[in-house]
């Protein structure tokens, strides 16, 4: 087991582990306990009482974050040439169609988010085992196949993230950087989950969120009251 550092001691003894923090509580405590010597991302880990396995307990969805996440998110937009302009006006850092379609079959994935039109789909599906296992594969359900390109890739600069419980029944997301406020990490977060709130299953039954951490890169995990 590796040897904590110093700086890891002081987190962990200003967390109290008995205790369950209010949002508003954590989100200055977590920049508090934050020692890395790069900007950190705040995360969130939300374990919720759905079964994953049933189609009709899948969460997920998409949220535009009011502060973004504070961390440079690089979109490839897949368009035909009428929507190359759209797709640079709203900040696309890769633009084009076959010649990255090629560049993917090829292996290369230094991207974080793919923007598409719907009659491009057909030509992403033999990509699927590339793209799939990277998260990176577009889905009308995220906004992001679409012909409405400008608005899909402004939304993502502008700090919209998509999240989905994953198959132990918890949603990880990052919600900032440690260098925010605390009142910028709050109102990250709280949109956040009040939006996983507002897409509750109709099949869940019992407590819908179960736990909620908040934490830093290496820092412990501070528990977050789920009476929100």
């Amino acid at each position: 087991m590796p040897k904590q550092t110093k700086n890891q001691k002081e987190s962990i003894l200003k967390v109290d582990s008995t205790k369950t923090y209010t949002l508003r509580e954590a989100s200055t405590l977590v920049k508090e306990i934050t020692f890395t010597k790069f900007d950190a991302s705040v995360d969130l880990a939300i374990r919720l009482g759905v079964d994953p396995k049933k189609s009709t307990e899948m969460v997920r969805g998409v949220v535009a974050l009011p502060h973004g996440t504070g961390k440079k998110v690089k979109v490839l937009a897949l368009v035909t040439p009428d929507k190359e302009t759209e797709a640079k006006e709203a900040g696309a850092d890769f633009i084009g169609l076959d010649e990255y379609l090629k560049k993917i079959k090829d292996g290369w994935t230094d991207i974080d988010i793919i923007v598409t039109m719907p009659s491009i789909m057909g030509k992403l599906g033999p990509l699927g085992k590339i793209l799939g296992p990277r998260g990176l594969m577009p889905n009308p359900k995220t906004g992001t196949v679409t012909m409405n390109v400008k608005k899909a890739i402004s939304d993502i600069k502008g700090g919209k993230i998509d999240f989905k419980v994953d198959k132990t029944g918890i949603v990880h997301a990052s919600i900032g950087k440690a260098s925010f406020s605390a009142e910028k990490i709050f109102e990250n977060a709280d949109e956040l989950l009040k939006t996983i709130l507002k897409i509750k299953p109709s099949t869940s039954k019992g407590t819908y969120i179960k736990s909620i951490f908040m934490s830093t890169t290496m820092s412990p995990g501070i528990s977050i009251d789920t009476k929100l």
